[in-house]
């Protein structure tokens, strides 16, 4: 019994230990990596509790109208495989906007994304986007009547819920973010959807995808779902794994050419 209590007390210990270093090291990474985003962004928007920072790339040539992107970053928050993305997608002829959704912090230290992941209530990051589609109605250079928004894990799953608030959102791309399979709500959807999904990836089974899917035509809307074999989860990392990769090539295309028919 005597034995049993020590042990008790000892791992008692041992989670308390992780837990206190576990929140010491997302302290200091906050600070490490507090002038990250600043460094990152090329633009200020104007925000709904201040200025919003946010990575803008434009098309090379032509003074029409180009269609919007909204790209949002994975849990991460704005980096540069975002920024990779952002400017290989502004190369089809895209106006690319990557709104820093986590308020000035991205980092590489999981607990630290998990943190600022949790911290980061849907309401805001709902108010944030629409202030970015705000900033742009106005752009000569931007179509505001042809608007994608589209992420990855975090954006993926925020672009879903974003779409399916406004329905002015012609396209919206989920990779590998969490899904819905409520017929009603996708009914609210104003455009077609491309799901991109890892076959491996243990955070987003394949029975959600599958009912996903399900749910999507059951509502009427026009859709493509992928899941590619042997990947897990964040399987497109950025330009380098896209150029390099025929796997991340393949899933980045489906995006180019899904924009291209729909936007």
């Amino acid at each position: 019994m005597r034995t049993l209590r020590r042990l008790s007390i000892g791992l008692g210990l041992a989670f308390l230990a992780v837990g206190v270093a576990l929140t010491l090291s997302v302290s200091v990474d906050r600070w490490w990596t507090r002038d990250r985003v600043e460094a990152l962004a090329n633009v200020e928007l104007a925000g709904p509790a201040g200025p919003l920072q946010a990575y803008l790339a434009r098309p090379n040539g032509g003074t029409e109208p180009r269609p919007l992107v909204v790209m949002i970053h994975e849990f991460w928050g704005l980096d540069e495989a975002t920024i990779g993305k952002a400017e290989l997608l502004a190369a089809e002829g895209y106006v690319v906007i990557a709104p820093d959704l986590m308020r000035g912090r991205s980092t590489r230290w999981l607990p630290s994304a998990i943190w600022q992941t949790l911290r980061t209530p849907d309401e805001r990051v709902r108010s944030d986007l629409d202030a970015v589609l705000a900033a742009f109605a106005g752009h000569a250079d931007v179509d505001a009547t042809r608007v994608a928004v589209m992420g990855f894990c975090f954006g993926g799953r925020m672009s879903l819920r974003y779409a399916l608030e406004r329905p002015d959102v012609a396209v919206t791309g989920v990779y590998y973010g969490n899904v819905s399979d409520d017929v009603e709500a996708l009914r609210r959807l104003g455009g077609p959807v491309l799901g991109v999904f890892g076959a491996n990836d243990g955070s987003i089974p394949q029975s959600e995808v599958a009912a996903f899917e399900r749910a999507l035509a059951e509502a009427g809307v026009e859709h493509e779902v992928h899941v590619f074999d042997g990947v897990g989860h964040a399987f497109v990392t950025g330009p380098a794994g896209i150029a390099s990769d025929p796997v991340q090539a393949q899933a980045w295309r489906l995006l180019v050419d899904f924009l291209q028919r729909h936007l």
